[in-house]
């Protein structure tokens, strides 16, 4: 039996997101309703430019006073889709201090305070819930959270920006460089005026301490993420890719060290082989390949922004935290009992691509292999070209440190073979 009275829900910004949950919270209302076991009623709508023409919002909702609409105590739910840390780390606090739950798309935030903002939650015995703050519509955190609660998840590489995506998809597919690749992208309006949280890494970094908190049952903030963004990847990098058969993708990485006793975090571009599903992921699509004990390798794909994706995901917690609420339960909250140390980029192993500009003259490439060899790390495959004088020499590694492959290029900048060091790029995904 369905109940009767509504569940009120304050939604905080209308923007791309607020505007798509505000429409589809009104075209499906019936279906919502029916999924709940109870109406859900649009109670306010904050925003910070009230004149602004907002259709289907009648204007009685809107309001520029976020503070008192989530004080009101009427409010069951709080859908907060402002972004930033303030005002919106304090009107979800002041949130669940008046008794609602939240529902919120924020990973920035997440990824700084998401330990204070459990605590809170779970202090006040409401919900927090963030399906949307990494991978827009794919469904991500609840499998981690949920689904794969009973396995052992070892490992989480994927594609969690879009914008990056279509820049290094141009750039592969076309042969374009960055900026023009850049430009399209801003033109078309995958990118933002200020691309800088985008292509810089800091949006996909935010993300990966989410997925790591989660996958690990560890706390894991912005901070510990190591972050490289790829405003530096050439059309030459792309062109050694096919060489070896990979393309080029940011990924955000998070894995669990063999021992189990660490956890690593990273976001950076990385060569990755065709023959890797990640690698035929295009245009601003996301994609996230987990891999656990049990369930082995699964694979989550779609589109990762956008209103509508977005505002998706935010409904799915919606739906979910008003069933709480009429059974007077809340959802899993912060799982971080596992506490394991995150570790410093320097001890993460991987493979890497270095290619170095040199003279073209007998004994180069035994002086470069002679610095390999003494930092302790092993050359996999070396390919050589010269011409009038000069060369280009291109080492991929087997399995190093980040710490001694460093070690290693700090040697070959004092050779007076070694022109230059011109790109150096990790290899994942074997």
């Amino acid at each position: 039996m369905m109940r009767t009275r509504p569940l009120r829900v304050a939604l905080l910004g209308c923007g791309v997101v607020g505007s798509e949950v505000a429409r589809i919270m009104t075209t499906h209302a019936d279906d919502l309703a029916a999924r709940i076991g109870a109406p859900v009623e649009l109670a306010g709508v904050a925003v910070r430019r009230p004149s602004k023409v907002r259709e289907g919002i009648p204007a009685s909702l809107i309001t520029t006073d976020a503070t008192a609409l989530v004080k009101r105590g009427d409010i069951d739910v709080v859908v907060e889709v402002i972004g930033g840390i303030e005002p919106a780390r304090t009107l979800i606090t002041t949130a669940f201090e008046h008794g609602a739950s939240v529902v919120s798309a924020n990973k920035a935030l997440l990824a700084q305070d998401g330990a204070a903002l459990h605590a809170a939650a779970e202090e006040h015995g409401r919900d927090l819930y963030y399906e949307a703050a990494v991978a827009g519509a794919i469904p991500l955190i609840r499998p981690l959270r949920e689904s794969l609660a009973g396995d052992k998840v070892n490992r989480v590489l994927g594609i969690v920006n879009g914008t990056t995506n279509f820049i290094l998809d141009k750039m592969d597919s076309t042969g374009a460089g960055y900026q023009e690749a850049l430009d399209e992208a801003t033109a078309l309006g995958y990118a933002e005026a200020d691309p800088t949280a985008d292509v810089e890494g800091f949006d996909a970094a935010a993300k990966a301490a989410i997925l790591a908190g989660i996958a690990f049952h560890t706390r894991v903030r912005l901070d510990d993420v190591y972050r490289e963004g790829m405003t530096e990847v050439t059309a030459a990098d792309f062109a050694s890719a096919k060489e070896m058969g990979c393309t080029i993708k940011l990924l955000a990485i998070c894995e669990r060290a063999a021992d189990g006793g660490s956890v690593t975090a990273r976001v950076h571009p990385a060569m990755i082989p065709l023959t890797h599903p990640l690698a035929s992921v295009r245009g601003a699509y996301n994609a996230v390949f987990v891999e656990s004990d049990a369930a082995g390798q699964l694979m989550f794909y779609g589109p990762g922004a956008g209103g509508a994706p977005t505002a998706s995901a935010v409904l799915g917690d919606l739906v979910a935290v008003c069933r709480n609420r009429l059974n007077g339960a809340t959802g899993p909250g912060e799982s971080a009992y596992a506490a394991l140390p995150v570790s410093p980029m320097g001890d993460v192993v991987t493979r890497y691509h270095i290619s170095l500009d040199v003279a073209d003259k007998p004994g180069v490439l035994a002086q470069v292999a002679t610095v390999f060899a003494e930092h302790d790390v092993s050359i996999g495959t070396v390919r050589q070209r010269g011409k009038d004088g000069e060369a280009s020499l291109v080492v991929v590694t087997h399995q190093a440190s980040d710490a001694s492959l460093s070690g290693t290029v700090e040697a070959l900048r004092k050779l007076d073979t070694v022109r230059g060091v011109a790109s150096i790029m990790r290899v994942e995904g074997e």
